[in-house]
C-alpha cells in the first residue's frame, strides 16, 4: 500500500468512527466557534500558521539548590486564527523527561527548534491532530531535563510540582517568562487542561492529578506508574540495584555536579539495603492521594506489560472507582505499548471524543458508553460495562485435594496434610514454566485437569501459602500459566509490536513536523503455553512492606503473594498451572540465599477472580500437558533486569 493510499484509508476510517460514535448535540445558546460543529470539533485552523512559542514556567521548588526557583520549559503550538478572533482554547499537555535524551513514540521523535530557540517540531501526533481542531498542545520538559532548570528527582516532589506549575500558569496562578526573560501569561487559554503520556509521562499525569490542582480536567495515563515503589521494588525485592540513580542519570539534562546532591539523596533515601517502603516511596506513591483527584481518567495499559506491570493501573483504577472518579479503560494484549501502535484509528477517535467532552464541553455521549474496551485475543476486541468483568468473584482454589466445589490445582502427592519442598535454584522463566510434569528442584508446579469449558480470569489473583523456610528470608515468585496451543502475542524488549514499511498520517503537517507515522502490527506466534501473570515477594516482608520480619526455621508462616492483574479467557481443553519458585533472575536482582521452602498444600490456596463456572477439573494421574522450551522468553527483560519506564 502506498503512503498516500494509507493516509486516505486512515482518514476515511477515522471519519466513519467519529460520525457513527457521536450523537447529535443540542443547540447552543450562543454561536459556536468555527472549530465546533454539533457535538465534535473539526479541523478549521491552519497548523502551518499556528503560534509556536517556548515559555519558561517558574515552579515552587529549588531542586538544584542554586537559590533560584526552578523553571520548566513549555513548548507550545496553538491556533493563530483562534487567538486573533479572541477564541480561547483548552490545552493538551505531555510533560516528559524524554524529549532530549530518548525521544517519544515508536519512532523516538525528539523536539527540534528554530534559530531563535522556539519549538519547530513536537513529537507525536497530538499537535498535528488537535491544534487545527481548536486545542493548544504543550510539550513540557520536566525539572532537570532538556532545557529545564532544577534536577530530576524521579517521581518526586520537584518532578510533580514542575508539571503542576504549568497547569497553574495556564490558569493565571504561576509566573511564565519568554526566552528573553519577559513576563508572559496564557490569556489565550480557557484554563482547562488534559494531560496525556505513555510510561513516565503518564506517571507524571497521575502524580499531578493526585495534587487536586484546579484546571486539570482529565488525564490519559498510558502504561503508567501509580506507585514508584511498586515499579522499582517488587514487594521488598529489588528490581535492579541503584535503579533510582540509573533513571536519574539517563534523563538528566544538567551538568552532573549541579544535581550531585539530588543523586546522593536518591541513593541514600530509597532504602536499597532493606527494600522497605519508607517516606521516600510514600512521596512517590500517588495512590495515597487519590482522594484529591478532580480530573477524569482514561487509562490505557497492556495486560502483558513486563515493564510497568499491570498492578500499577489496577490498583489506581480500583482506588478511582472507590471514589467514583469518572473513568474509562483500554486493555490490550500487547506489552509496554501505546494504543496508537495497537489499534490506531479507533484510539485516535476515542481520544478525540474524550477531549471534546472533557476539554471542550461537548455533549457527545462518550461517558454513556461501556467503560472498558478490551482486546481478549490478538486482534479480537470487545466492550464491557466495567472492569473487572461484571459478575467477577474471587474463588479459592486449593493446592491440595479440594472438595470438588471450587476446584483443585494438583500434582504428584497433592493431598491435604502433604508438605512439598523446593530449593532456590535461580531458574530462568523458561526453566520454571516448561515441562511442568517433570520434577525440578527449584520449583513446584500445580496443574488443573483439562478445562471442560472456557475459564474467564478478570482482575488480580493471589496465592496464600503456608510455608516454613530454613533461612531468615528468601525470594518467592509465582506464575499463572496457560498450557495449551494458541496464538499469542510475542514480546521484544517488553513490547509486542513490529514496525511496518507503510505509514499513515494523523493531522496536518509542516516541513519541520509531519503527521505521518510508520504503521505497526502485533507480533504473534502459535505456542503451546503462555505465562499469564506473575508475582514476587521478599518473604521477610510478609507482615509489612515498611519493615522486615526475619523468618525462624522452626516456625510455619502464612504469606500472601499478590499476582499482577490480568484479563484472559482460557479455552476449553487448556490446563491452568500455578508455578512457584524463588529467585527470579529475569525480573529481580538475583539474591541467591540457597533457601529451602516447605509448603503445606492443605493450607495453601490460589485465589482466582473469575466469572461464570469456577470449577476446575481435578487431576487424574499425570496431566496431559505437552510443552517445549521457548528460547525467546529469555528476552523478557534486559540482562541487568533494569528498564526505563519507556523505550529509549
Amino acid at each position: 500500500m502506498t503512503p498516500a493510499r494509507s493516509r486516505a484509508l486512515a482518514a476515511a476510517t477515522l471519519t466513519a468512527l467519529l460520525v457513527t460514535a457521536a450523537p447529535t448535540a443540542p443547540a447552543h445558546a450562543a454561536p459556536d466557534p468555527p472549530h465546533i460543529v454539533g457535538d465534535h470539533t473539526v479541523p478549521v485552523y491552519s497548523y502551518a500558521d499556528a503560534v509556536r512559542e517556548s515559555v519558561q514556567v517558574e515552579t515552587p521548588t529549588d531542586a538544584d539548590g542554586d537559590g533560584a526557583r526552578d523553571r520548566v520549559m513549555v513548548d507550545l503550538v496553538r491556533p493563530r486564527e483562534a487567538a486573533q478572533a479572541g477564541v480561547r482554547v483548552p490545552v493538551i499537555m505531555d510533560a516528559s523527561p524524554y524529549y532530549h535524551c530518548c525521544g517519544r513514540g515508536n519512532e523516538s521523535e525528539r523536539k527540534t527548534y528554530d534559530a531563535n530557540g522556539v519549538i519547530a517540531k513536537a513529537p507525536l501526533f497530538y499537535d498535528n491532530w488537535f491544534v487545527p481542531r481548536g486545542y493548544a498542545f504543550a510539550a513540557v520538559d520536566l525539572s532537570g531535563t532538556a532545557r529545564a532548570t532544577g534536577c530530576e528527582d524521579v517521581g518526586g516532589r520537584a518532578e510533580v510540582a514542575g508539571a503542576k506549575a504549568v497547569v497553574d500558569w495556564l490558569n493565571g496562578r504561576a509566573r511564565g517568562f519568554t526566552l528573553d526573560g519577559e513576563p508572559v501569561t496564557a490569556s489565550w487559554s480557557t484554563g482547562r487542561v488534559g494531560m496525556i503520556g505513555k510510561s513516565w509521562d503518564g506517571s507524571v499525569a497521575n502524580g499531578v492529578a493526585a495534587t487536586g490542582v484546579r484546571g486539570l480536567a482529565t488525564i490519559v495515563p498510558i502504561s503508567a506508574i501509580s506507585s514508584w515503589y511498586d515499579y522499582q521494588r517488587y514487594r521488598g525485592l529489588l528490581r535492579a540495584s541503584d535503579y533510582p540513580a540509573y533513571l536519574h542519570r539517563v534523563v538528566n539534562g544538567r551538568p552532573a555536579e549541579a544535581c550531585a546532591a539530588v543523586l546522593a539523596r536518591l541513593r541514600a533515601e530509597s532504602a536499597e539495603d532493606t527494600g522497605d517502603y519508607n517516606a521516600y516511596w510514600a512521596e512517590r506513591d500517588y495512590r495515597r492521594s487519590v482522594g484529591q483527584v478532580r480530573a477524569s481518567v482514561l487509562v490505557a495499559h497492556g495486560v502483558n506489560d513486563l515493564n510497568v506491570t499491570t498492578g500499577q493501573f489496577a490498583r489506581w483504577w480500583d482506588a478511582l472507582a472507590d471514589r467514583q472518579v469518572p473513568r474509562m479503560l483500554w486493555l490490550y494484549q500487547a506489552g509496554h505499548e501505546d494504543p496508537f501502535d495497537v489499534r490506531r484509528a479507533e484510539w485516535v477517535a476515542t481520544l478525540h471524543r474524550w477531549f471534546d467532552y472533557w476539554l471542550q464541553g461537548l455533549p457527545n455521549g462518550v461517558m454513556r458508553e461501556p467503560r472498558a474496551t478490551l482486546e481478549t485475543a490478538p486482534g479480537v476486541w470487545t466492550e464491557q460495562r466495567d472492569w473487572p468483568a461484571p459478575g467477577t468473584r474471587n474463588v479459592p482454589v486449593s493446592l491440595g485435594a479440594g472438595d470438588g466445589t471450587t476446584g483443585t490445582l494438583g500434582g504428584p502427592g497433592a493431598r491435604p496434610g502433604v508438605v512439598r519442598a523446593y530449593t532456590d535454584e535461580s531458574l530462568t522463566e523458561p526453566q520454571v514454566v516448561t515441562e511442568p510434569t517433570t520434577a525440578r528442584a527449584g520449583r513446584l508446579v500445580f496443574l488443573s485437569g483439562a478445562l471442560t469449558a472456557p475459564l474467564r480470569i478478570s482482575g488480580t489473583p493471589s496465592v496464600r501459602l503456608r510455608i516454613r523456610v530454613d533461612r531468615p528470608t528468601t525470594a518467592l515468585s509465582a506464575r499463572l500459566v496457560d498450557y495449551g496451543i494458541a496464538e499469542r502475542i510475542q514480546y521484544r524488549n517488553s513490547e509486542g509490536v513490529r514496525t511496518l514499511t507503510t505509514e499513515s498520517c494523523w493531522g496536518e503537517s509542516t516541513e519541520a513536523d509531519d503527521a505521518c507515522y510508520r504503521d505497526t502490527a502485533e507480533i504473534t506466534a502459535v505456542t503451546d503455553h503462555g505465562v499469564l501473570t506473575r508475582g514476587w515477594l521478599d518473604a521477610a516482608h510478609h507482615r509489612s512492606l515498611r519493615f522486615t520480619s526475619p523468618l525462624r526455621p522452626d516456625r510455619w508462616y502464612t504469606v500472601t503473594l499478590p499476582l499482577n492483574a490480568y484479563d484472559a479467557v482460557l479455552p476449553a481443553g487448556h490446563v491452568l498451572g500455578l508455578v512457584l519458585a524463588q529467585s527470579d533472575p529475569g525480573f529481580t536482582e538475583i539474591d541467591d540465599r540457597d533457601a529451602t521452602v516447605r509448603v503445606d498444600l492443605g493450607r495453601s490456596t490460589l485465589t482466582l477472580p473469575v466469572t461464570g463456572p469456577a470449577t476446575l477439573p481435578p487431576v487424574t494421574g499425570v496431566p496431559d500437558v505437552v510443552t517445549a522450551p521457548d528460547p525467546s522468553a529469555d528476552r523478557l527483560a534486559p540482562p541487568d533486569n533494569r528498564q526505563l519506564p519507556d523505550r529509549s
